[in-house]
């Protein structure tokens, strides 16, 4: 998965809300706010994405970017209320009904996604845990086969001038 930017989704998330309010404030009909929307849909998943990928790094300025992300989010949830209430009171409900069910399902997508990355983070961290095991002992023999090899030259070199054992 290729890593997002968290200030270019943030920047996303609030261009797709603000084109929101302001076409819904001059949109004729609901059918002409259609692509608009879904744009905000897709900003909101992005934005997500971003939010548990900064949050997964750690970074200080990764982490603030995800409290500002998170934030954004909420104000998008809290506008998409009303909106909700735009196509209940043009009777249009049953289009915002359908347009929640394929968000809902790009969501279980995105959480699919997300489940199989964190899986392949495990199965790679794992590998990584087992190489450096791997190298540590490889170390550690070959340092104790070092001591004992110097320990033996250093017992022959002893005999050889005290004559031990003769």
């Amino acid at each position: 998965m290729i890593p997002i930017d968290p200030l270019t989704a943030l920047a996303g998330l609030q261009s797709a809300i603000s084109v929101v309010k302001k076409a819904s404030k001059v949109a004729n009909d609901l059918a002409s706010l259609g692509p608009v929307i879904g744009k905000l849909f897709d900003a909101k998943s992005v934005a997500t994405k971003a939010m548990v990928q900064a949050k997964r790094t750690g970074g200080k300025s990764n982490l603030g970017a995800a409290l500002q992300i998170e934030m954004a989010l909420d104000e998008a949830k809290r506008f998409e209320e009303q909106l909700k209430m735009l196509f209940m009171q043009t009777g249009r409900i049953d289009v915002w009904n359908k347009a929640k069910a394929l968000q809902a399902e790009m969501d279980r997508d995105d959480a699919k996604e997300m489940a199989e990355l964190k899986a392949e983070e495990k199965k790679r961290k794992e590998a990584e845990q087992e190489q450096l095991e791997w190298a540590i002992g490889i170390v550690v023999i070959v340092m104790l086969l070092g001591a004992i090899g110097w320990g033996i030259n250093e017992v022959a070199e002893m005999c050889a001038k005290s004559r031990c054992g003769r």
